[in-house]
């Protein structure tokens, strides 16, 4: 997904290069949450909101950077493994191409939608290529609120993928929202579909 504007800088950029090597969850109050084909997850509570955020990392094997970063890329695909998807599509605003997601959720809870810019590039770092992809949550008048939907207006998200040396791919993710979704479900479903195109040799 390309954009006219460069919203996040180098640092940023890079900064999720150093996470993906050096995760930082000792001490500092992580706790593992989960562990589970090959990925850790660990989560914080913010002391300044209350809220949860998340650090995602560890191996794919046999499953490329590159491929990893088609599956998450690819908006159209995620309508076809996200049974959750209720809309996603894109719009430009401004010379930005805005991202519009809105998540289905179980009843009695309201569906959830999401609205961010999000950029892609590729980056060497310690010689080794490193894809990162940062999104964060924007608003904009061509999508405005529902009264079916809450909002996420605080979302924040950083991935980086380099080579493990051999066909997988080292992962590092970090995820923060308003609302304290769930994240490790829809983490582990798009593990579960990467894994699953990299075992086709797709």
């Amino acid at each position: 997904m390309a954009s006219a504007t460069n919203r996040f800088s180098e640092e940023q950029f890079r900064s999720v290069c150093s996470e993906l090597q050096q995760p930082g969850v000792r001490g500092a109050g992580w706790e593992l949450l989960v562990e589970s084909m090959g990925i850790s997850v660990y989560r914080r509570k913010q002391v300044s909101t209350g809220h949860y955020e998340y650090k995602v990392f560890g191996v794919l094997k046999n499953c490329p950077p590159d491929l990893i970063t088609d599956v998450y890329m690819d908006l159209n695909y995620r309508k076809d493994w996200d049974e959750f998807v209720k809309e996603l599509c894109t719009r430009d605003c401004n010379g930005e191409t805005v991202v519009y997601w809105e998540v289905q959720c179980p009843s009695p809870r309201f569906n959830r939608d999401y609205v961010f810019v999000q950029q892609h590039r590729e980056l060497e770092f310690n010689g080794k290529k490193v894809h990162v992809i940062l999104a964060e949550s924007t608003s904009v008048p061509q999508f405005p609120e529902k009264s079916s939907a809450l909002r996420v207006k605080q979302f924040k998200q950083k991935l980086a993928l380099q080579s493990d040396g051999g066909h997988g791919s080292k992962v590092f993710m970090y995820y923060y929202d308003n609302l304290d979704c769930p994240v490790p479900d829809w983490i582990f479903k798009w593990v579960a579909k990467v894994s699953s195109q990299g075992a086709g040799g797709c």
